[in-house]
């Protein structure tokens, strides 16, 4: 019981999981001892420095949320995928691990022998998957190993599927860099970059406007995210009132209280840059170790916040006009009679931004404004129609904030609600029928770039 402990807790650190990929990879390219050593290393510190900037990230966004529901007088449910799992995990813990143990073992399957060649490193986004299939899959009567093998090949199968739906968009953010998206918020990634290729057209990149000298130091992503956080901050506090700002600041100055959490969202993001280039710097050496020797033409799936440094403009536009589109969606559903979603400041910031990279990557600085803030407005409505299937499961007023979760959620809640078990059989033998599609209509032996062009 103690190696299935801690094995269950090694699969949910990411940090670990990427640092036993880059052993293995190291292993199997025979590095010397040393150099397997560090390049192990580097992707676990790595991650845990992106970790520590996001935790920086989230910890500064929760007052500013609260900043903004007060002075504007806003009440409703904020998306929140921690909250949904810690309520799962109480009901249904060990079906949880089980799936997401299982769900790796068919992922690694999968990318041996098909053509999706993808490997899904974000740990806690493969925990949070599992959470809502073992909920998800509870409330059709699914129980113990039908449950566990149902669940755990989907999350499999869409953990190497989800890559391969945009990875021709991927390709275009990363310049041709063999990484892929390892996030679940990847279909409104993909689909932002689909609305950049339609409204963009000679629109320049965010990352190419030229700055006039005195304003040079905007290019600096650190300096130019601060000024930015701290405007918003400040505008916050002054609508929300210096005595409502005083409960929040500990009884520092309410404005000052601002300032400094604006600038520390910055250190936030400036060490996340940090580690994902620390992530970067050994575990695609060691990744071609895997491609080459364990799962041939394996390409890795990472994070969202991976691709942060590629476009550093577009985050910071991303998220701002992400952020709009929720408002707007938040007040239409408001006016329509729906469930009040609040934009949860931490997948508006995390899924904007990585829309508006996307975006930006296929349609210029246009394509990231239009492409960012439909992803927003998805982000108010898709968890408000994921409402009603999760409060049938005993999850009332609380849903996932990320994409995928909501559209698998939705899915299968609904043919398990219309044809029972039936309904997730159906499901699976369509998600096989796209696995084994494609090695029919193609010889090949590469990673898919695109299911649509095979």
């Amino acid at each position: 019981m103690a190696i299935l402990d801690l094995i269950k807790d090694m699969l949910s650190e990411p940090s670990i999981l990427l640092g036993l990929i880059a052993c293995a990879g190291l292993v199997a390219l025979k590095e010397k001892p040393h150099k397997i050593m560090t390049g192990t290393l580097g992707p676990i510190l790595g991650y845990l420095m992106l970790s520590a900037g996001a935790g920086v990230i989230v910890s500064n966004l929760d007052p500013l949320a609260k900043m903004i529901e007060a002075g504007f007088h806003i009440t409703g449910v904020v998306p929140n995928n921690e909250a949904v799992t810690s309520v799962a995990q109480k009901m249904l813990g060990v079906e949880t691990m089980s799936i997401l143990l299982v769900g790796l073992i068919f992922n690694l399957l999968i990318a041996r022998f098909t053509r999706y060649k993808y490997i899904f490193l974000t740990g806690h986004h493969s925990f949070f998957m599992a959470c809502l299939l073992s909920a998800v899959l509870g409330a059709i009567h699914f129980k113990g190993m039908s449950m566990i093998l149902i669940g755990g090949f989907i999350l499999g199968a869409w953990s190497a599927i989800s890559p391969a739906i945009g990875q021709k968009y991927t390709l275009k953010v990363t310049d041709g860099d063999e990484l892929a998206m390892g996030h679940f918020g990847s279909l409104g990634y993909y689909f932002a970059a689909f609305i950049g290729s339609l409204v963009g057209k000679g629109s320049k990149s965010t990352e190419d406007f030229e700055i006039p000298e005195k304003w040079s130091f905007l290019r600096n992503t650190t300096i130019s995210t601060a000024i930015t956080m701290v405007f918003f901050y400040l505008l916050a506090a002054i609508v929300a009132g210096g005595d409502f700002v005083s409960t929040l600041s500990g009884g520092k100055n309410p404005y000052l209280f601002a300032i400094m959490a604006g600038l520390q969202f910055a250190v936030g993001v400036a060490v996340v840059y940090a580690g994902v280039r620390m992530i970067l710097a050994d575990l695609i050496p060691a990744f071609e170790g895997i491609a080459t020797r364990l799962i041939p033409n394996s390409v890795p799936a990472v994070d969202c916040a991976v691709f942060f440094p590629y476009a550093p403009t577009a985050v910071i536009l991303g998220f701002a006009f992400s952020f709009l589109g929720g408002v707007i969606g938040m007040l239409i559903l408001g006016l329509t009679g729906g469930v009040l979603i609040i934009p949860g400041l931490v997948p508006h910031f995390f899924c904007g931004a990585t829309a508006g990279i996307y975006a930006n990557s296929t349609g210029g600085t246009r394509g990231a404004i239009l492409g960012s803030f439909v992803n927003g407005l998805l982000l108010a409505f898709i968890p408000a129609w994921l409402m009603p299937v999760l409060g049938n499961l005993g999850f009332a007023n609380t849903t996932f904030g990320d994409m995928d979760f909501g559209i698998l959620g939705i899915v299968l809640g609904n043919l398990g609600n219309n044809l029972g078990t039936l309904g997730v059989y159906v499901f699976v033998l369509a998600l096989v029928i796209i696995l084994a599609l494609p090695s029919f209509l193609s010889k090949g032996t590469g990673a898919i770039n695109n299911i649509s062009e095979e």
